[in-house]
């Protein structure tokens, strides 16, 4: 791919992802052909900023990094009477930064 490109493309999604993963990801875009680039230049990932928000207000931020099976335990137990919504507070940024590097992983593979 094109090295316009994937810097671009760290700059728009960089806050998204993991700082310390960013040099593999942009090693697999230097690998990917530039026919293929659309692909995975299209992924959306989500925000770990609005996903804590949504962790903190609602409790609802499993569902959106399809995590849905531990949503809905999560919902069923009350938030795991409250220790859980506490728990994922603390970790809804870094699960998001995984949840996001594991779907353009996918991505990149499926584009070769």
């Amino acid at each position: 791919m094109k090295q316009e490109l994937i810097q671009s493309f760290l700059l728009k999604n960089g806050e998204f992802l993991d700082p310390i993963q960013l040099p593999s990801i942009q090693k697999q875009l230097e690998e990917l052909d530039d026919s293929k680039a659309s692909l995975v230049l299209g992924v959306s990932l989500q925000n770990p900023t609005l996903i804590l928000v949504i962790a903190i207000l609602l409790g609802w931020d499993r569902f959106f990094i399809d995590d849905i099976a531990m949503g809905v335990v999560k919902v069923i137990t009350c938030y795991g009477l409250g220790i859980w919504w506490l728990v994922d507070i603390f970790s809804a940024t870094r699960r998001t930064r995984e949840y996001n590097y594991r779907k353009l992983s996918q991505a990149i593979l499926l584009s070769k």
